[in-house]
């Protein structure tokens, strides 16, 4: 495993048993030895299940079997199947095949329709996934399906992650307390288009699945496809999330549980940052002043994305001639003389130009910092848009040159 990020968190979250979610992980031997890398999940007949996938022309075929599925019957009983080690992406018939497989041994041993089985793998891409190793493992993990174990569930996802990605919200609905637990994998191919990496989220909350689609879809935005490790988007990702329907109701869009479960979403996007590879520094990009919010995403993107950016960022430069060219190069509406560019509360430039009070011995202080904050006023509008991401050390080149070897 590959040494711990220095932006990890102190602990991964205690988090707690879901009613009507029982779990297992096994290890399989996908890619990796002594080591865990299939979880599965399964789910009381009656819950719902909502996803949001990857818009990659060469998306895998577990994401394509998951979306051709996802909205079916909640009558039956569900079950979610993940492996590590490899994505089974682009293996054309065969990783069809292959799913179908895996598909159909969940099915039989958990006593659940195949419809509402939903797979995902992660890994190394264009490589045959060997499904036989799984199905081989799926009595086991029927054997040890319990409930909690939602931690171990998210360290058989990892790939080059350097720690376990959790997070837990509850909140009170009806005068009952329902509880949302999420896990996610991500490190690297991370510049998420719709979904993101791989995020599996379970809460108690009794609630429509068209409802739940809604807000997943609304709340990914601004929070998965708000984050950027370096422009890649994965063949592979996915974000499902199941509703138990075993506590109390939501009727309605906007409320205590959709704010609880938009700000678990964005802990889990801000931990997949957090892991990037190699990554030392968290950088929020927050540009407001836009002619509209789209505008503003695309600032915030050619920043986050920006390789001149991000390594100066890693090397403590406070190199800030860099953002002007991303601001320039972004196809939004910009003027020179209205741009405005902070790090954290220290104005850099004005009025098209340095700013008076700035020096180059407090913009290079600020970038000693493990969190950075960039921002940039347009001074056109009232479009803003937040973004995350990290820098690009050497350490980026080093983890993906031996990916596969």
């Amino acid at each position: 495993m590959p040494a711990l990020s220095p932006l990890a968190p102190e602990r991964f979250p205690e988090l707690p048993a879901i009613d009507g979610l029982r779990l297992a992980t096994a290890q399989a031997g996908v890619k990796y030895r002594d080591r865990t890398d299939v979880m599965l999940a399964v789910l009381d007949p009656g819950a719902t299940v909502a996803g949001v996938f990857t818009r990659s022309a060469t998306r895998s075929a577990a994401v394509l079997d998951c979306q051709a599925k996802i909205g079916g019957d909640s009558d039956a009983g569900a079950a979610i199947l993940v492996n590590s080690g490899n994505s089974n992406a682009f293996t054309g018939r065969a990783g069809e095949a292959s799913v179908a497989r895996i598909c159909a041994a969940v099915a039989r041993a958990c006593d659940v329709p195949e419809d509402r089985v939903f797979t995902s793998s992660t890994g190394v891409i264009g490589e045959r996934l060997p499904d036989d190793r799984i199905t081989a493992a799926i009595d086991g993990l029927v054997g040890g399906l319990a409930p909690g174990g939602i931690d171990a569930a998210a360290r058989a996802i990892m790939t080059t992650d350097t720690f376990p990605k959790g997070a837990v919200r509850s909140v009170e609905i009806g005068g009952e307390t329902v509880t949302i637990a999420g896990i996610a994998k991500g490190s690297g191919m991370i510049a998420p288009d719709m979904a993101t990496m791989l995020v599996y989220i379970f809460t108690d909350a009794s609630i429509q699945r068209a409802l739940l689609q809604d807000m997943l879809g609304d709340l990914t935005d601004r929070s998965f496809n708000a984050i950027t490790v370096d422009s890649d988007t994965s063949t592979s990702d996915t974000l499902l999330m199941a509703a138990t329907n075993k506590g109390s109701a939501v009727h309605d869009r906007h409320g205590p549980f959709e704010d609880a479960l938009g700000d678990l979403m964005l802990d889990l996007a801000h931990q997949v940052v957090r892991d990037g590879e190699g990554a030392t520094k968290f950088i929020q990009i927050d540009v407001s002043g836009a002619e509209s919010d789209a505008d503003a995403r695309k600032v915030a993107s050619a920043i986050a994305n920006s390789p001149l950016v991000k390594t100066a960022i890693a090397g403590e430069d406070p190199n800030w001639g860099r953002i002007v060219m991303a601001v320039g190069k972004s196809g939004a509406a910009a003027n020179r003389d209205t741009l405005r560019i902070t790090f954290g509360d220290i104005e850099v430039a004005r009025d098209g130009w340095v700013s008076p009070d700035y020096t180059e011995a407090r913009g290079a202080e600020y970038m000693k910092r493990d969190e950075i904050t960039i921002g940039v006023d347009l001074g056109l509008g009232d479009g803003a848009d937040t973004m995350w991401t990290c820098d690009l050390t050497h350490a980026y080149i080093t983890i993906n040159a031996d990916y596969r070897s």
